[in-house]
C-alpha cells in the first residue's frame, strides 16, 4: 500500500491525536451539575491523507452524587436520570473505558498527546477534566487546555456557529429530533470537522506551501511575481 506524503495523523496536528467529543450534562457548570451522556470518536487518516472517523463510544452516566439537575437543562436534552432504561454507568467507568480507547489511539498513530474537539469545546474540556478529576483518574490523555472548537471553525469556514446550520452550509444532513444526543452530535461533528480539514487539503491549503523569503525569490526568477494590474487591485 502506497502512502502519498503527509498522510500520517501524527504529522497533521503536531502530534495531536484528535478526538470529537460530545457531553449532555443536567446544567452549566462542571463542578455541580453532572454529566448525563458522553459520546467519542476518534479520527484517522486514510492512505490518500483525508482525515475521517475511527472508533465510537457511547455511554449514558448516572449523575454523581449531590449533583445538581437543574429542570431546565433535563427539558433541553429530554434525558430523565432516573430511567432505568437508560443502561447508565458511573462517571468514572465512562471516562475510563474512552480514556483507554484514546491511549491505544494514541499509540498506533504515533502521536504525542491527544486534543479535544467540539462544538464550544470549553463546555465538554471543562466537564471531561472536571470529571476525570472528581473520579480519580491520574492518567488523562487529553491537554489540560488546548481544544479544536468547532463552532469557531465553522464561522470561519461556513459562516455558521450554530451545528446544525453549519452541516446544512457544508451539505451534511442533520435530523434536529435526534439533537443534543451526546452520540449523534459527537457523529455529526466528527463529518464536520473531517469535512473543515480535508476542504482546506482540497483548496491546496495542506500541506503548507513554502512561504520563506527564498521560495518568494524563486517564485518571482519563474515569472510568478504578482502583475502590476494585481497590486492595484490588492491596494
Amino acid at each position: 500500500m502506497t502512502i502519498v506524503p503527509n498522510a500520517r495523523l501524527c504529522e497533521r496536528f503536531r502530534g495531536f491525536y484528535p478526538v470529537v467529543i460530545d457531553i449532555e450534562t443536567s446544567g452549566f457548570d462542571p463542578k455541580q451539575n453532572a454529566i448525563l451522556e458522553i459520546a467519542a470518536i476518534t479520527l484517522k487518516m486514510n492512505k490518500d491523507g483525508w482525515l475521517e472517523p475511527d472508533e465510537t463510544l457511547q455511554f449514558n452516566v448516572n449523575p454523581f452524587e449531590n449533583a445538581i439537575l437543574e429542570p431546565t437543562a433535563l427539558a433541553f436534552n429530554g434525558i430523565d436520570p432516573n430511567n432505568p432504561l437508560r443502561g447508565a454507568v458511573d462517571e468514572k467507568v465512562a471516562i475510563e473505558a474512552i480514556f483507554k480507547m484514546v491511549r491505544a489511539g494514541i499509540k498506533t498513530s504515533n502521536c504525542n498527546r491527544a486534543v479535544i474537539i467540539a462544538h464550544n469545546a470549553h463546555f465538554d474540556h471543562s466537564f471531561l477534566m472536571t470529571a476525570a478529576e472528581r473520579a480519580g483518574i491520574k492518567r488523562n490523555p487529553f491537554h489540560p487546555f488546548a481544544t479544536f472548537d468547532t463552532a469557531s471553525l465553522c464561522g470561519l469556514i461556513f459562516g455558521q456557529t450554530v451545528l446544525a446550520k453549519a452541516c446544512e452550509v457544508a451539505k451534511i444532513p442533520f435530523d434536529h429530533k435526534q439533537a443534543h444526543s451526546a452520540l449523534y452530535d459527537t457523529q455529526k461533528t466528527a463529518i464536520l470537522f473531517c469535512e473543515i480539514v480535508n476542504r482546506y487539503k482540497r483548496l491546496g491549503g495542506w500541506p503548507l506551501a513554502d512561504i520563506s523569503p527564498q521560495a518568494e525569490l524563486d517564485n518571482e526568477l519563474n515569472g510568478e511575481q504578482l502583475s502590476p494590474e494585481s497590486d492595484q487591485q490588492t491596494e
